[in-house]
């Protein structure tokens, strides 16, 4: 097998990694989980707008990537815990970036979408 072929059988880690977190509701579960270990109500309860099944999918998503951890302990009634991972909270610093930014910028996106003329393509 050439190198060049293996190179395209991997995904670009730049489009990988922003698909996964740059989700609707990715940055804010993280975000949620930035004050320490939570049950799954009291993430429905912070995360605003947040189904059940969507927060369910979210932190299985975030789970299988390895920046949150599940921890089940075996109560009665059972009592599921969720956690940032080191690789989870490592992610916080550029998370923080990325949301001032967006934060301090969003009125000229916002002007310099409405002002847009569009182009000949």
């Amino acid at each position: 097998m050439l190198l060049s072929e293996t190179k395209f059988e991997q995904p670009c880690p730049i489009r990988d990694v922003l698909d996964r977190i740059g989700d609707q509701w990715s940055l804010l579960v993280i975000d949620a989980l930035d004050g320490g270990t939570r049950r799954f109500g009291e993430l429905t309860r912070s995360v605003d707008d947040i189904s059940r099944q969507m927060l369910s999918k979210t932190l299985k998503r975030l789970e299988q990537d390895g920046l949150v951890k599940r921890t089940v302990y075996a109560e009665i009634p059972p009592r599921v815990d969720y956690d940032l991972t080191p690789l989870g909270r490592s992610f916080l610093v550029p998370m923080r970036s990325l949301v001032a930014w967006a934060d301090h910028n969003h009125g000229a996106i916002v002007a310099a979408r409405a002002g847009y003329k569009g182009g000949a393509d």
